[in-house]
């Protein structure tokens, strides 16, 4: 049953459809066809089908037709309304409700979103809010291989978790670059505010990518063991792998997050050396200056019985005393690298 585009109900903006994609597959992983959301419930009347649905943003009223049709859990319907919801995996009967965060790009930005997954026996439900890419992918990757799709939703599932934790690859690259970026600023000769900045800037980035990328390694261990009867033993292996790639993210995360730490820690230490060096230096030629402030103060004092006053070429040895002394300072000072 076909359903076309123009009727598919559409976010607020317009700018694109609340119902993505609503699909039956058979049990032999082949795409039947698209589904009106209404036919839902006939189609999980057929023993040997089961239905896709992907949701971006979608109203109450289009996720009450949802709960309707699939009879999910009030309490799961409300979580999947609101975004800014924790990570975390929930049972609701025989099905699970998973709230997972996401990562792209967007304007040179790192955005952060959210994707609530409903898991039941024949169904599986992806609601995207806020910065996520688009399921389509993995929805076509997978119909390319109506074998392993013939496994059901925990198969289809895997296929989103599997490209959510591989877009932070991307994300976690890009965070290496910059940083080697910032490294050589780092070590630059003048003191750069704009470098301590971009350090905090890019260290709470990180962070919040630490804090999306942690709770998937839970919910991927949850996945590869509990769950007999939503969770293909046939599937599991395949989430051991997701669980591998994000414990890998985690670590470069975890890597990255100590080397930004050291990095401010440097840079707040060479801006410390560095004024010290100012300060090593005035305090240097403030010496050099004292000498012949100290002799011609004793000169300038108006009494009459003053060294070699008397004397003819008094003033030119007094003056070439001076001289000699801050000739002696400047060498030694300048040997001891306070000049």
């Amino acid at each position: 049953m076909e359903q076309p585009t123009a009727s598919l109900p559409r976010s607020p903006a317009g700018c694109e459809p609340m119902l993505v994609n609503c699909v039956a597959y058979g049990a032999d992983g082949q795409r039947i066809g698209d589904l009106a959301v209404e036919a839902i419930s006939d189609v999980l009347e057929t023993p040997d089908q089961w239905v896709w649905v992907g949701l971006r943003e979608p109203t109450e009223q289009l996720l009450e037709t949802l709960q309707e049709e699939f009879g999910l859990h009030e309490l799961a319907i409300e979580d999947a309304h609101s975004a800014h919801q924790r990570a975390k995996i929930e049972v609701y009967g025989d099905s699970l409700f998973i709230v997972v965060h996401t990562a792209q790009t967007v304007a040179g930005r790192i955005e952060f979103g959210e994707t609530h997954i409903f898991l039941g026996r024949r169904y599986i439900v992806t609601v995207r809010h806020g910065a996520s890419l688009s399921y389509a992918a993995v929805r076509r990757a997978s119909e390319q291989e109506p074998d392993q799709l013939a496994l059901g939703p925990s198969y289809a599932l895997h296929g989103v978790l599997d490209f959510i934790v591989d877009n932070f690859f991307p994300l976690v690259r890009e965070f290496r670059e910059e940083l080697q970026e910032l490294e050589e600023d780092v070590f630059e000769d003048t003191f750069k505010r704009e470098t301590i900045r971009r350090l905090y800037d890019l260290k709470k980035e990180l962070l919040t990518l630490r804090l999306a990328i942690a709770p998937i390694q839970d919910i991927l261990n949850q996945l590869v063991r509990q769950y007999p009867g939503l969770i293909r033993e046939e599937v599991r292996p395949y989430f051991r792998d997701v669980q591998d790639h994000a414990a890998r993210i985690s670590q470069s995360t975890d890597t990255m997050s100590e080397m930004l730490s050291s990095a401010i820690s440097v840079n707040l230490a060479l801006v410390g050396v560095a004024q010290n060096e100012v300060v090593k230096r005035l305090a240097g030629w403030a010496a050099l200056l004292a000498a012949p402030t100290l002799i011609t103060s004793w000169y300038g004092m108006n009494f009459q019985d003053m060294p070699e006053l008397a004397r003819q070429g008094a003033y030119p040895s007094v003056i070439g005393l001076t001289l000699g002394v801050c000739v002696v300072l400047y060498f030694v000072l300048k040997r001891a690298k306070w000049l």
